[in-house]
């Protein structure tokens, strides 16, 4: 007898639907997986062998062939084995034929049970975009499953209780659709007030925070840019709806969701050590999961001591940093995951740390210094929009409260983003960051004087037409912060003092 059973397979953080269909046939006792299926599917058949004698359930000593339709692309997951061996009792006649409104997710232990596996939101997901209604997933996974709309959620601790449902014996009651609490994620528990001194950093902070530009802060040990890139996060707007959903799940194929965070609902903070691979960094493996890079996506990537990672990590960034994406290219077709990340590095002004510093002599030699900055490339420099000097504070500011502290500034990048939103809604763009260079006429335009301080900047400071382009969306960004309508001067100016400073202009 033939049986489908509806499942899917995930591709990045989006997934495919799939058909399991099992055929039992007459003939020598066998169990055939075609399909394109990976390892673990193939070896799903001891698993599904054992769970089901341990369930005093029968398995068919009989032919057994399974197609994972379709059979072209490639499927991964423990997550069929829970559809495979429905497909099986289906077929052998132990429960009533399954209609394609209901699909099944999870992996089966060897007594039965039912337990968790990895992107169980994106597959659900995409089940619900192909019209299943009804979807039987592991009890631990089910928070998270409840986040799909349009769904009814099935938690299911082990295959008898499967049975016993279709069977009509026992019933599964349906998880309740989890809502989403907008509030949840706008707690703020580090403030920018208390932070002496750096009020420069802080306009830096809310420049980044509403354009969505990078930022590299130089300076001493010790004079607060770890504090200052902490509290970046604290003045960002509140994640929309569809970001938690897409920030989820990238956590969800990561692993790293559980009952105590089956949503995310605060902008990521992820902090990376500079010992990190390319591969941790980006995301990899023979099944691939998400890097730092996305698990920052709508949030911050924080790069400490940026000059200490190996110059292969720092590299990497080149492209995603310009896609917002990263993509894993594997023989079976790529895997992309969203980076949408504001990149904040910090570095100190030589390998001592106390280049330009009044309290403390430099020890470093030229060369050393000039080995130190060779670390980072210009090409990584060009893409980093702001650059600003964190000089150790003054002894006046230590006790000194702070002008401004984290409410302020959200006050001004909330206003700030708000504008941008208005002005790029029909060209379906968010930030002036993300502003291509085809638009920048349109929507940044400068008048005569700013044209001539352009002009003269691009002919005396170091700048190619990237960071000209990204010189004049930090502008706009400074513009929006005050209300203006218009680009002025003064916001040019600056701008340009993020780029290298204002010397000879």
């Amino acid at each position: 007898m033939l049986s489908k059973i509806m499942t899917a397979s995930l591709y990045g953080i989006d997934g495919q639907v799939i058909t399991v269909e099992t055929d039992i046939t007459s003939g020598l006792p066998s169990y055939n997986v075609v399909g394109l299926g990976d390892a673990v599917i193939k070896e799903a058949g001891e698993r599904i062998k054992s769970a089901l004698a341990n369930s005093f359930l029968p398995f068919p000593r009989t032919k057994i062939t399974v197609n994972l339709s379709p059979a072209f692309s490639k499927k991964e997951g423990s997550h069929f084995d829970l559809p495979m061996a429905v497909g099986i009792l289906v077929s052998s006649g132990v429960l009533p034929v399954i209609g394609r409104d209901t699909a099944f997710f999870g992996e089966l232990s060897l007594d039965g049970r039912v337990v968790g596996v990895r992107g169980t939101l994106p597959l659900v997901l995409c089940a619900a975009k192909e019209g299943i209604k009804n979807v039987f997933v592991p009890e631990e996974n089910a928070e998270e499953a409840s986040l799909a709309e349009g769904v009814d959620v099935y938690p299911v601790r082990n295959l008898t209780q499967v049975v016993r449902h279709f069977r009509g014996e026992e019933r599964i009651w349906i998880k309740p659709e989890r809502l989403i609490d907008w509030e949840e994620g706008d707690e703020v528990t580090e403030d920018f007030a208390d932070v002496a001194g750096q009020e420069n950093a802080k306009r830096a902070m809310v420049i980044s925070a509403a354009g969505g530009h990078g930022l590299m802060m130089m300076g001493s040990p010790g004079a607060g840019k770890t504090m200052l890139a902490k509290r970046l996060p604290g003045i960002l707007p509140p994640l929309t709806k569809e970001e938690m959903l897409v920030i989820t799940k990238i956590y969800s194929v990561a692993g790293l969701l559980g009952e105590n965070m089956p949503l995310v609902t605060k902008r990521p903070f992820r902090s990376i050590h500079h010992d990190i691979t390319k591969a941790a960094l980006l995301g990899g493996g023979l099944h691939p999961r998400p890097g730092e890079f996305s698990l920052a996506h709508q949030g911050v990537l924080f790069m400490d001591e940026m000059p200490l990672f190996s110059k292969n990590v720092i590299e990497s960034l080149r492209r995603p940093l310009e896609d917002k994406e990263v993509v894993i290219a594997r023989h079976s077709g790529n895997a992309r995951f969203p980076g949408n990340v504001i990149l904040v590095a910090a570095a100190n002004p030589c390998p001592c740390g106390h280049a330009g510093d009044d309290s403390k002599e430099c020890t470093c030699s030229g060369l050393q210094i000039a080995n130190y900055e060779r670390k980072i490339s210009d090409m990584i420099l060009d893409r980093i929009d702001m650059h600003v000097r964190v000089n150790r504070v003054r002894y006046e500011d230590v006790e000194k409260k702070s002008e401004i502290g984290t409410a302020e500034m959200r006050e001004q990048v909330v206003g700030a983003r708000k504008r941008q939103e208005e002005r790029y809604g029909k060209d379906g763009m968010m930030h002036n960051a993300h502003l291509p260079v085809r638009l920048i006429g349109e929507y940044c335009k400068l008048d005569e004087g700013g044209k001539r301080l352009m002009k003269n900047a691009y002919d005396k400071l170091p700048l190619t037409m990237r960071t000209y382009h990204k010189t004049i969306l930090v502008a706009r960004t400074i513009a929006d912060i005050e209300g203006a309508e218009d680009i002025e001067e003064r916001h040019l100016a600056e701008a340009l003092g993020y780029r290298g400073g204002m010397n000879g202009i």
